[in-house]
């Protein structure tokens, strides 16, 4: 999961580690290497008993370095609970609350989000200590001032459903433990005879509402309830802790008259141990408290350890794997736990919840209700993998969507403790309904959730209205208009397979031509998806450029999203061979990208960006362009390089589980590259053999044989039951009836088995349905001085075209480029071989008076161009939306600029327009200085202009810079000055602000 805020550069926002030296880095991650390296146990790991299978093979420190996000604190497979230590408050590396490489613990919190890109949770913070109480964590002035403490990394401990750690300051170990709603916490005091605890209800997110907190630590209970705003703008928190002896309150700090961090003392006995039992609830404290005493009704740690542990070896024990190395078992078992820490469990053990309204609600009997969907990135891999292993969970997720949209009138996006965050882009729920309704998981209200589907895909946000008018989103409608348009036709390819699955033909019709939409972006010049700015292409165009046209990604990277019609994207590019040309070109293309740095787009292959969603199903196009061999190559070399048992062992966010789903499903030989169709595309199993036990009682093995000579990637047969598979892909069916999926693989390529493109698992839309491409309207630029000349193109090799010169002309066939010499608004539209009719497109074009020119003194960005110099004297004003192409920017850095009118000119006064977008890192000049000169050598001042308005309001908008001019002149030079770096409040602070400017004029 990623940041949605936009900011041109998208420059990473580094935390303030005051605990992070480079030689601790460097010295720590080379004792951990050394550590895992020497075998399966975890970093730190020094049970005096081995663990059981298979939680033995999981590193919960795998993703916790690098920018993998995780954490390795206690969970359940898919508990409301997730008690971590928090090492990190802020920073886009501290979304999970901890990094590897930090060395100071603040706390201990229970709940944290998986391998996310935005930073949220971290409620209810416990950190015991001993001494003087501190209620401050010491952040900002160093730990020794405040209750945080360095930790013993050679004493840290982590596996399935437990965590343990060595508090250095305060000679503590901390052990932690939890059930699906409660956490347990065991400290033992080396040496005190007194111990403190505080508890913090200001850790991390903003709080907004009440926080009470009750007493009653006489009896050993503090309970209270906390609002609290940060990706989720209202999260409500209800906690009930328990405490093993009885306490008292020695240090408070309140907000408002209301307690918000207590420091709490306890007498100790010989043991020097005291626990804490911490139940959660987002409904009320009274709920808290009875998931804590239906979960943990006693004070035995080690029972409540051995059941986490217990649910872990269930869970995980569904996959058995058999061969491979160790490090190889180690990746698979860790991955296949992260695909199970989220969803999370979010009603209570009465079955409420808090639902999209904000309100209370029960769950239907033998339900559950859960949170945290980030469905962008896990309708890819990770939803599919439950509809094998968590089939009784899909079917409560669905019935959580339809709570969704009937409590909150939408299917979710990406949902967070019962907020709509509204992060990343798409409507993926339907394309996790879809698949699960294709595999035989139905038990839901199937009418109810087509209603929401369409509802969800009649909307006009988020470019929604534009896609629907044009049949693609326009750039100057919407930003990221390309990866919008191609997730929409996707997803738009579920609703209308659902649709048609329940007699709802007209419907299934209507979205199976929005599915074909993504047609209406194919630039077949370039081979790539590009951005429209009205009727033309947006350029300049480099598709390895990072900008705001795609979604964290550029067009090599969105290259190859048509996952629900291949065939169609195949006769695009050319056919077969063109598709495998166009695979080759990516992953041998150089890794550089340019534009704005994106923190994403990372495990670069070429331009095969593993380390971020878009590219994940593509090493499987091989099979459809009939080289199975290649995709089987790849797919070892990727799990191979990007997938390493060490902290930073992951090559990007972990995202929910959708980055370890990827090679749960790669190491077993298949992946779903289309999600909504039942069937999984082959690659190259790395063990010897899995075994799946199904929930419905069969059981599936997956037979590779790697044999004894090194590596044997290639596959020369498939059989399912001693059955020969000729095509390269396998049936969800088959693998719930169970049997054996058998590979035989070698050190040679085999370039014959399901080498034909048909053989393969293609998606394909029925001809009868085809769309007509809308055509772009190509020319230089939209004005000229004396005639331009137009031309009219569409991926649509048996395409014609006509057009109107107004739209009160006759209609004209097209027969080549024509110029024209006035002002236009062209209306264009093609026509196929069958007679359908595409699409009209428009585009106005404007003749502006000759004779002036620009020559800039500034270097604006490439990917805010606007098309050039002319841009700033063309008569055409930018917006409020900066992405819409119509500004220039220019990062940090003053702009200056000459206008050449060609001849004297006496206009009253000049002028020049700025857009400011603090949110965007966008600022207005401090001042702007206008001179004047005859002969482009000397100049006179005329004037220097500032500007009232706020630099704190975030609110888009445009200003003109004006000057009254009185006197003759032919260059005008406009001077800006940069407003500087980001002011300390911004989430920006410190990194160069943006100049964004459009239009200079003399009038």
């Amino acid at each position: 999961m990623r940041s949605r805020l936009f900011f041109p550069n998208n420059t990473d926002i580094a935390a303030n580690h005051f605990h992070a030296d480079m030689k601790r880095i460097i010295l720590s991650s080379l004792w951990a290497a050394l550590c895992l390296q020497a075998g399966a146990q975890p970093a730190g790991q020094a049970s005096a008993q081995p663990l059981p299978e298979p939680v033995r093979w999981v590193n919960p420190f795998i993703g916790t370095g690098g920018h993998g996000h995780t954490f390795p604190g206690a969970t359940l497979p898919f508990g409301m609970v997730q008690l971590s230590p928090d090492t990190r408050l802020d920073g886009w590396d501290g979304c999970s609350g901890y990094h590897y490489t930090d060395s100071i613990v603040y706390g201990f919190s229970h709940t944290h989000l998986s391998g996310t890109g935005v930073s949220d949770y971290g409620d209810v913070l416990l950190m015991p200590t001993t001494g003087s109480l501190q209620l401050d964590n010491g952040a900002r002035t160093g730990y020794r001032n405040g209750y945080a403490s360095p930790f013993d990394k050679s004493k840290e401990t982590a596996s399935p459903g437990y965590y343990s750690t060595y508090l250095t300051e305060y000679q503590t170990k901390v052990e932690l433990t939890a059930t699906e709603r409660a956490g347990f916490h065991r400290y033992t005091f080396d040496n005190a005879t007194t111990a403190n605890v505080v508890l913090d209800l200001l850790h991390r997110d903003l709080l907004t509402g009440d926080t009470l907190i009750f007493d009653r630590l006489d009896e050993g209970e503090i309970s209270g309830h906390r609002i609290s705003r940060a990706w989720a703008e209202e999260q409500h928190l209800y906690f009930v802790i328990r405490f093993s002896r009885p306490g008292r309150i020695a240090a408070k700090e309140e907000r408002d008259g209301k307690a918000v961090k207590l420091g709490l003392q306890f007498t100790l006995d010989k043991d020097r141990i005291l626990l804490a039992k911490v139940g959660i609830s987002g409904v009320s404290i009274t709920n808290a408290r009875k998931n804590l005493l239906a979960e943990i009704p006693h004070w035995n740690f080690e029972q409540t350890r051995y059941a986490a542990q217990n649910s872990w070896m269930k869970e995980l024990g569904k996959v058995t794997v058999r061969g491979g190395t160790d490090e190889q078992r180690i990746n698979f078992y860790t991955a296949l736990y992260h695909s199970m820490i989220a969803p999370n469990l979010w009603s209570d053990i009465n079955g409420h919840y808090r639902g999209m309204d904000g309100q209370v609600h029960r769950a239907e009997p033998g339900r559950k209700v859960y949170t945290v969907f980030s469905l962008w990135d896990t309708f890819r891999a990770n939803h599919p993998l439950f509809t094998i292993l968590q089939q009784e969970r899909t079917q409560d997720f669905i019935y959580t969507f339809l709570q969704h949209y009937q409590q909150g009138g939408r299917l979710p996006v990406w949902e967070l403790a019962a907020n709509e965050t509204e992060c990343m882009i798409g409507y993926h729920s339907v394309s996790v309904v879809a698949d699960a309704y294709a595999k035989g998981l139905r038990n839901w209200d199937q009418q109810r959730m087509l209603q929401a589907m369409v509802h969800g895909a009649n909307l006009d946000h988020f470019g929604l209205g534009s896609y629907k008018k044009h049949g693609c989103v326009l750039a100057a409608d919407e930003a990221e208009s390309v990866s919008k348009t191609l997730e929409y036709a996707y997803d738009d390819w579920c609703i209308a397979n659902f649709a048609a699955a329940l007699g709802q033909d007209s419907l299934a019709a209507l979205f199976m031509e929005r599915a074909q939409y993504y047609k209406n972006l194919y630039d077949p010049h370039s081979g790539f998806f590009r951005a429209r700015v009205d009727g033309n292409w947006f350029t300049p165009f480099d598709p390895a450029e990072v900008n705001f046209n795609y979604t964290e990604a550029n067009a090599w990277q969105y290259g190859f999203f048509v996952p629900h019609d291949l065939a169609g994207l195949t006769r695009l590019l050319g056919g077969p061979q063109a598709l495998d040309k166009k695979l080759d070109a990516l992953f041998a293309a150089s890794s550089q990208t340019t534009g704005r740095q994106q923190a994403d787009i990372t495990g670069l292959i070429g331009q095969y960006a593993h380390g971020n969603e878009p590219s994940h199903h593509v090493a499987y196009l091989y099979n459809f362009a009939g080289k199975p061999w290649k995709a089987q190559k790849m797919l070892r070399r990727i799990m191979a390089e990007m997938y390493h048992n060490k902290p930073d062992g992951l090559s990007g966010n972990e995202d929910c589980g959708q980055m370890s789903a990827w090679y749960v499903f790669s190491a077993m030989g298949m992946y779903p590259v289309t999600p909504g169709l039942p069937l999984y595309s082959l690659g190259s199993p790395i063990f010897d053999e899995v075994e799946i036990r199904l929930e419905n009682g069969n059981t599936l093995f997956i037979k590779a044989p790697q044999g004894s000579e090194g590596e044997q990637p290639y596959v020369q047969a498939v059989s399912f039951n001693g059955l020969p598979i000729e095509h390269s892909y396998v049936e969800h069916s088959r693998l719930m009836a169970g049997g054996e999926l058998a590979f035989v693989l070698g050190k040679n390529a085999n370039m014959t088995w399901a080498a034909a493109p048909e053989l393969s698992a293609i998606t394909r839309i029925d001809s009868s349905q085809f769309i007509t491409p809308t055509p772009a309207i190509l020319a230089g630029s939209v004005t000229f001085t004396d005639k331009l000349e137009i031309s009219i193109t569409a991926a649509c090799s048996d395409c014609r075209y006509q057009y109107r010169l107004s739209d009160d002309a006759p209609v004209l066939d097209y027969q080549g480029p024509f110029s024209i010499d006035t002002s236009r608004r062209l209306t264009a539209w093609a026509l196929s071989a069958e007679g359908r009719k595409s699409r009209e497109i428009q585009q106005d074009f404007h003749k502006i008076r000759g004779g002036r020119s620009v020559r800039l003194e500034s270097t604006y960005a490439n990917q805010y161009s606007a098309g050039g110099e002319i841009a700033l004297i063309d008569y055409l004003r930018g917006s409020g939306n900066f992405r819409t192409g119509r500004w220039q920017g220019y990062e940090g850095q003053r702009f200056v600029a000459v206008v050449d009118f060609g001849e004297l000119v006496s206009p009253d006064t000049v002028g020049v327009g700025f857009l400011q977008d603090v949110g965007s890192w966008i600022f207005l000049p401090p001042k702007v200085t206008f001179s004047v000169s005859t002969d482009g050598k000397n100049y006179a001042r005329l004037g220097t202009v500032t500007h009232s308005l706020s630099d704190t309001d975030k609110a888009a908008v445009t200003h003109d810079f004006t000057q009254p001019a009185a006197t003759d002149f032919r260059y005008l030079k406009v001077e800006a000055e940069n407003y500087g770096p980001c002011p300390a409040w911004h989430p920006g602070a410190g990194g160069g602000s943006w100049l964004f400017v459009d239009e200079i004029w003399a009038r």
